[in-house]
């Protein structure tokens, strides 16, 4: 047991060069997967939600699949997808895996918050001359934008916590905080991992705060 109260674990934690090398591995591949997944999210959120076709609720499963599916199931499917193209122990078949993962909570956010979205401010600003793309800039994406930060914040949290994907597709270079955490457990229970425990659980705090935070903003919008 330890003895006292003491900053020496996170002291060994900021001078550990593997922990050093695994915190920036998950912040160089959370962002950019959560960057990803909010971009294709929001597109197949707002193209399934104006659209009507044959196949759309299978369309809808498949993209909403990577939350039902258990993930050790989407590990080794995706594993064996990336292996052959040679993506996997690289950045981009990593980014790729975890931005797969956070696409299903981009789009469930984006299509709630479109369901009560106004579509007639969109024809009257094409009607008033402006393109598609200002439209979406200048009208659809302010009202929507608290349910895009949702999603993108459930996406990266999601990325940020991933372990059993990562275990399949990350090499020696590219093993990410949860990755470290899980190796040591199994090797050596240290302080230093309880110690990075209490930094992610204040961390994670923060982005529940800010998820109410949208949320109530959203609801007060919705009722505006």
């Amino acid at each position: 047991p330890i003895p006292g109260f003491s900053t020496r674990w996170y002291e060994n934690l900021i001078a550990s060069d593997e922990w050093r090398m695994a915190a920036k591995n998950s912040f160089i591949v959370a962002p950019s997967a959560t960057v990803v997944a909010t971009v294709l999210g929001t597109l197949a959120a707002i193209g399934l939600t104006k659209a009507d076709f044959r196949g759309k609720g299978l369309l809808m499963a498949v993209l909403l699949s990577p939350m039902i599916v258990p993930v050790v199931v989407v590990g080794v499917g995706m594993y064996l997808f990336f292996a052959p193209l040679g993506l996997a122990n690289t950045y981009t078949g990593l980014i790729a895996a975890h931005a797969a993962l956070g696409v299903p909570f981009v789009v469930t956010t984006v299509a709630a918050t479109l369901q009560g979205f106004n579509h007639n401010l969109v024809r009257a600003s094409l009607s008033l001359g402006a393109n598609p793309v200002t439209t979406f800039f200048r009208v659809t994406l302010p009202v929507i934008a608290p349910g895009v930060m949702s999603g993108a914040l459930f996406a990266f949290a999601t990325s940020f916590d991933e372990v059993v994907v990562t275990l399949f597709l990350a090499g020696a270079d590219q093993t990410t905080l949860p990755r470290q955490m899980f190796t040591g457990i199994r090797e050596n229970i240290s302080p230093t991992i309880a110690a990075l425990a209490t930094i992610l659980i204040v961390f994670s705090t923060g982005l529940l705060l800010a998820l109410e935070w949208l949320r109530g903003r959203n609801a007060r919008r919705a009722v505006s």
